[in-house]
């Protein structure tokens, strides 16, 4: 007799140039239940989606080499990842930048400094979103 096995934990992808923010965000998410992959710029972060196909992707916009806008307009563009939830994380909180951010395929803006419980709450928002999608 087998057990039924748990459906694997979401894989959350946390891309930000600042390792402190991309540590605490990532430690605090795997606290949660969620399985975390980190990314430290913007063509990491493409070469860690296509590979690892995440749940979700928080996406800080100011990145070295492919800034966050660019690399969230080449996910949305692929059919590998143009429907994982991609999450704003930023420190741009200006009017437009969310709209900027939306234009750009972000599902969701979170500005930055957050607390974590904050950011957790908005991946699990954009996670049942994204199952009620694919359900209905």
């Amino acid at each position: 007799m087998t057990l039924p096995t748990a459906p694997p934990k979401p894989l959350v992808l946390v891309v930000d140039d600042y390792e402190d923010a991309r540590e605490m965000y990532a430690e605090y998410l795997e606290y949660s239940g969620f399985r975390v992959a980190e990314a430290k710029n913007g063509q990491e972060a493409l070469d860690k989606a296509f590979e690892l196909l995440p749940d979700v992707i928080l996406m800080d916009l100011s990145l070295p080499i492919i800034d966050g806008w660019e690399a969230t307009r080449r996910l949305k563009q692929d059919t590998r990842t143009q429907t994982i939830p991609v999450v704003a994380l930023t420190g741009h909180a200006m009017t437009g930048q969310s709209d900027e951010a939306r234009g750009a395929g972000c599902d969701a803006f979170v500005t930055k400094p957050c607390l974590p419980d904050a950011l957790v709450d908005e991946v699990r928002r954009v996670l049942a979103t994204r199952a009620r999608v694919q359900v209905g």
